[in-house]
């Protein structure tokens, strides 16, 4: 499942910037060829940009490739590993949910006070900005599972469990992880080469 989610939002982000390319690309050409602007292609990216950074938050989570500074983790005992991996889960959820519970008040007071963008499209802020607390809403939820599950781990004692799951990775995670990538797109290519 943790696989299947990492892509639905893996693609959701690559949509979200697919699609800013295109508007940016239009722009671009209407404004060189036909002298004519869309005068909206720098708010959708302000936006895309909120979006896409919340969708990377929690592929980040799921790949386990937020920054961590590892200089003695590896050096520790097992038991210590353990203990700062469930620290470092507990407090990205907790960063989490305190991000999307702000976001919730933000969003409050764009109501409110019926905000809209300082641009020539004027859109309703809360349009752009509910996009952006559902983003930071799933991260809080990836966020709290991981936490929850990291917890359950540290309970029963399953420390090289909980440091393989919610550990830094290490170099050889790394290359192991780019080699199985080669092998499958090697695998790929001799297909399309074998229905050739």
């Amino acid at each position: 499942m943790k696989a299947r989610l990492e892509q639905l939002l893996g693609t959701a982000f690559g949509l979200v910037f697919l699609g800013l390319a295109v508007v940016v690309t239009v722009e671009t050409v209407a404004r060189k060829l036909f002298n004519v602007s869309l005068q909206g292609a720098d708010e959708l990216g302000g936006y895309a940009l909120a979006v896409g950074a919340t969708l990377g938050f929690s592929i980040a989570l799921l790949g386990r490739t937020h920054i961590r500074v590892d200089v003695i983790h590896d050096r520790l005992p097992v038991w210590l590993q353990g203990g700062l991996n469930w620290l470092s889960a507990v407090s990205l959820a907790a960063l989490a949910l305190l991000m999307a519970y702000l976001a919730w008040f933000v969003i409050q007071d764009t109501r409110a006070y019926k905000s809209v963008a300082q641009t020539p499209w004027a859109t309703p802020l809360v349009i752009p900005q509910t996009v952006w607390l559902i983003g930071l809403i799933i991260f809080a939820a990836i966020a709290l599972g991981s936490a929850l599950q990291a917890t359950r781990l540290l309970l029963r004692g399953r420390f090289q469990l909980l440091d393989r799951d919610y550990g830094p990775r290490s170099t050889k995670d790394e290359v192991d992880e780019e080699l199985d990538d080669i092998r499958a797109r090697d695998a790929a290519r001799q297909e399309i080469v074998h229905e050739r």
